[in-house]
């Protein structure tokens, strides 16, 4: 299988993730073969990105009661690397790579119980302001939380 554009080197990128969502392939997931539905992935990179905004604390801030910022899907893709089917456990990994004023663009990775890669992705979240719908600026405080938790490129 071809490598995607925004993986230099496979393993270097994988052992630079430091977030991860443990997930479980559900029957209503797969088709009449067992296998994950290629919708899915997407479901699975939104529930661990909400997990890792959380993590950040970003997502009790957008989620706040008078909150003037939310978080905006801009772009996003998948690339599958195997099969994977009903029943098996998936660690669900996302790390930010770039952090732009109000956007950053997040890397998902995928992989089996036995750690090997089944899906990757990337896409770009917007932070919007609600009143305006334009780009809303990362907060210092914002920035540094990406930074001091993941390997960036400049």
């Amino acid at each position: 299988m071809k490598k995607p554009a925004y993986i230099e080197d496979l393993q270097q990128w994988m052992n630079e993730f430091s977030f991860s969502h443990d997930v479980r392939v559900r029957f209503s997931e797969t088709d009449m073969f067992g296998h994950l539905n290629n919708t899915v992935p997407f479901v699975y990179f939104e529930e661990a990105r909400i997990e890792f905004f959380k993590s950040l604390g970003f997502m009790q801030d957008w989620t706040q009661q008078g909150s003037n910022t939310i978080p905006v899907v801009a772009d996003l893709q998948c690339d599958f690397l195997q099969q994977v089917y009903f029943g098996e456990e998936l660690n669900v990994c996302v790390k930010a790579h770039q952090v732009g004023t109000s956007s950053v663009d997040l890397h998902y990775l995928g992989r089996k119980g036995n750690g090997e890669p089944c899906f990757v992705g990337r896409g770009r979240m917007v932070q919007l302001n609600k009143h305006t719908g334009k780009g809303e600026a990362w907060s210092e405080e914002q920035r540094n939380l990406f930074l001091s938790r993941e390997t960036l490129k400049k």
